[in-house]
């Protein structure tokens, strides 16, 4: 009798070996664990200091029952001729400190990518000011900026009048300005170095052959190459602003005469000095309204979004 011989189907998949297509998946489930192993702490650090915060101002400004009393809150802000006065100054503010910073940060990205002397010791300096906290950076400010400080020292020596830095109109918002962007300038140069060195030398190597000089492959290759990062700066750098507190709590407490009372100083202000937390948080919910859409008008007029 002849013997049967039976044929079973294996199971998917069970001892046979991993495809390439499955390795992949494998390794794409892994990198993601990773990334949001690392991603963790700043992502409960974000949950916990700044939507958690939004929503809480949300839920003040809006814990009436009855439209009218919430209407009534924000139009109490918009009636405030202090608040109006801190969104122009903060706006002034923005418009005078990106341009500087993003254009300072810039020409030192180009600069400690070349290769010059101590190049890494130059970069540890620069990003010296990111590593001291801004309360820290701003008590140091305030022992320069004093009017027998060693900053009017060293114009005196240089034959040049002594400048009331922070009490006078008209340079209190220079003051901040100069303080915020020896803070920013180091940090956001580093997104611009980490976008240069993504430029293919060779690009430069076939320019230099073409006889291009430095500023046409500065125009022609580093800028193009560098559009992501630097809209990425931009807008950062544009919220962060926004944001300015440490500095100007410091040095000025938004004087002299209300010249430095930027937003998050206002809002500070209602909140922990006049106790209107209600009409604090229609203020903070303004103020982000306000950053959204200067963010998308960056967005849709500036290149390089892709």
């Amino acid at each position: 009798m002849a013997s049967r011989t039976e044929v079973r189907p294996d199971r998917a998949g069970e001892g046979a070996p991993r495809t390439p297509m499955r390795r992949s998946r494998s390794q794409a489930r892994l990198n993601l664990a990773y990334a949001l192993a690392f991603l963790a702490p700043a992502l409960v650090a974000l949950v916990m200091l700044r939507l958690g915060p939004l929503l809480q101002a949300g839920k003040l400004a809006f814990s009436s029952r009855r439209l009218a009393l919430t209407l009534g809150t924000f139009l109490r802000v918009f009636e405030d001729p202090v608040f109006l006065g801190s969104v122009k100054t903060t706006l002034l503010f923005g418009v005078l400190v990106n341009p500087l910073q993003i254009t300072l940060a810039l020409a030192l990205a180009v600069l400690v990518t070349k290769k010059i002397p101590l190049v890494n010791a130059w970069r540890a300096l620069l990003l010296l000011p990111v590593a001291i906290p801004q309360v820290v950076s701003a008590v140091i400010w305030l022992i320069l900026f004093r009017p027998d400080g060693p900053l009017n020292g060293l114009l005196e020596r240089l034959g040049l009048s002594a400048v009331p830095w922070l009490i006078s109109d008209r340079w209190g918002l220079w003051s901040i300005l100069l303080v915020c962007s020896w803070v920013g300038v180091g940090y956001w140069m580093t997104f611009l170095v980490a976008g240069i060195q993504e430029i293919p030398p060779s690009l430069y190597e076939a320019a230099a052959v073409d006889g291009a000089n430095v500023w046409q492959r500065f125009v022609h290759i580093t800028l193009p190459g560098l559009r992501r990062q630097l809209l990425f700066v931009l807008v950062a750098d544009t919220v962060s602003n926004f944001l300015v507190f440490a500095p100007v709590r410091v040095l000025t407490q938004g004087g002299p005469n209300r010249s430095t009372n930027l937003v998050m100083h206002y809002i500070f202000e209602q909140a922990y000095t006049l106790g209107d937390l209600h009409g604090a948080s229609a203020a903070t919910l303004v103020l982000v309204l306000i950053v959204l859409l200067v963010v998308s008008i960056q967005f849709r007029l500036l290149p390089g979004k892709e």
